[in-house]
């Protein structure tokens, strides 16, 4: 088993990449063991944890690099501009994460938020996605 201590900065051009896929919770792990898909094992002793799509480790022929898996998200479509800081404050007043990508807001799917939409009659729409919740965002689980 490989040992990875910090994300290649330099890769070498020219190989094909191995992926290892992960969950969004344990790539924001220091310390965890994955499976690339050819079967090697790696163990991740990290200063800082890796982010989704970095190469980590190179062998003579190919490049490892992380893949976050797709899970299940809920989406708002972003209203007028005061209705989206109100629909940002109320989502981070529960402590989840956020994404804000294009016009969407996007959080994991938890039963939590299905009731503060509902209540608040805010259309959403179901969907898989890979979740790059905003940096500074650091929620507990519920």
């Amino acid at each position: 088993m490989e040992i990875i201590s910090k994300e290649l900065r330099k890769t070498r051009p020219g190989f094909g990449e191995i992926l290892l896929r992960i969950d969004r919770q344990t790539l924001a792990k220091r310390r965890w063991r994955g499976v690339a898909e050819d079967g090697r094992e790696f163990g991740f002793d990290l200063q800082e944890p890796l982010a989704d799509g970095a190469a980590f480790f190179e062998s003579e022929e190919h490049r490892y690099c992380l893949a976050q898996n797709p899970e299940p998200v809920l989406e708002v479509k972003l209203p007028a501009s005061p209705k989206a800081a109100q629909l940002g404050w109320m989502i981070g007043n529960l402590h989840f994460p956020l994404e804000v990508s294009g016009e969407v807001i996007r959080a994991a799917d938890d039963p939590a938020l299905r009731q503060l939409f509902a209540r608040e009659h805010i259309a959403f729409t179901e969907n898989t996605a890979v979740f790059h919740p905003l940096k500074s965002a650091h929620a507990h689980a519920h």
